[in-house]
């Protein structure tokens, strides 16, 4: 699943597109287990969705958690300004290009204009189009159709149902290490790996970096944030920051099917200490040890026993 540098990536390249005019929308998401939902997957809610955007233009973009807000500019019917919001889930993730449909194709009746990067296998699989005015086309690929489209007013982005739950962000400068230990301390017994994952504690961390933070901090991904001490906390923290920063300065994590805007891989999974590298030695300076892996909480752990301490 995307997470917080992923979806910070494609945000970055949606805010290329302010000023551009939406024309049209396309989905073959359709579901009865989303019948009477707010979502796309709902034929109904998607009809009326596309009367409030056709016309609209965005007009910038945002991350929140693993969220991707697309902010679109007043409804010419309403004068109400609308937000897209899109959650990747599993395999879904946001591309940008020309495209061209053909109704001859009952599977992947869209396909990428262009030669390149949008031509990558794990791209073909289009379930949401949106159409603009200049030709070209903001597309969700999403294998397993596990993503989350929807629409909210843009006044009500922080009290939606789809965001109200989130914890706050762990980039922004007024994130210290005291609101890091306020927000932990909140499950003071659960594994520290579930608890770093927990989004309405912190927003945007996975599966991914919470083994690449802990693996950093020196510290076992069973261990309960009560028993952690001080000097590791503090060295936790930092790892988180560190990691999310390089997360976004190599693009994300391609491991599995992410790409960027253009079609493109990240390069995070090339810088990977912990994260798949089961039975490998690991890397830290000075330590021998293996790398494990070990279901935490209903989700792989990858860890090294020598040097990252279990403090139960």
């Amino acid at each position: 699943m995307p997470e917080l540098p992923e979806v910070e990536t494609t945000v970055r390249g949606i805010r290329k597109l302010t000023g551009k005019k939406i024309v049209g929308a396309w989905t073959d998401y359709d579901s009865p287990s989303y019948t009477g939902k707010s979502e796309i997957k709902n034929p109904k809610y998607f009809k009326e969705f596309k009367k409030l955007i056709i016309g609209t233009s965005i007009v910038g973009a945002e991350r929140r958690a693993k969220n991707v807000l697309i902010h679109l500019s007043p409804n010419y019917k309403e004068g109400e300004s609308y937000t897209l919001l899109i959650h990747m889930k599993m395999t879904g993730h946001i591309l940008y290009g020309k495209y061209q449909f053909s109704a001859k194709k009952k599977s992947d009746p869209w396909t990428a204009v262009e030669d390149g990067p949008l031509q990558d296998p794990f791209n073909r699989f289009i379930h949401f189009v949106l159409s603009f005015s200049d030709g070209t086309h903001l597309v969700l690929s999403d294998m397993r159709k596990f993503a989350k489209v929807t629409l909210i007013k843009t006044s009500e982005r922080e009290t939606s149902l789809h965001t109200s739950h989130l914890g706050p962000e762990p980039l922004t400068k007024n994130f210290d290490l005291e609101v890091f230990k306020e927000r932990l301390s909140k499950r003071l017994r659960a594994p520290i790996k579930s608890v770093l994952m927990d989004q309405s504690l912190i927003s945007g961390i996975g599966n991914i970096y919470s083994d690449e933070i802990l693996w950093r901090a020196n510290v076992h991904p069973e261990s309960q944030f009560g028993k952690i001490s001080e000097k590791n906390i503090s060295l936790m923290f930092d790892a988180m920051k560190e990691t999310l920063k390089k997360g976004i300065d190599f693009g994300g994590d391609s491991m599995s099917d992410y790409r960027n805007l253009d079609g493109e891989r990240g390069k995070f999974q090339e810088h990977h200490e912990a994260y798949q590298r089961t039975n490998l030695t690991c890397r830290k300076q000075s330590c021998r040890g293996i790398i494990s892996r070990k279901v935490i909480g209903g989700r792989s752990a990858h860890f090294c026993e020598t040097h990252q301490k279990l403090f139960k």
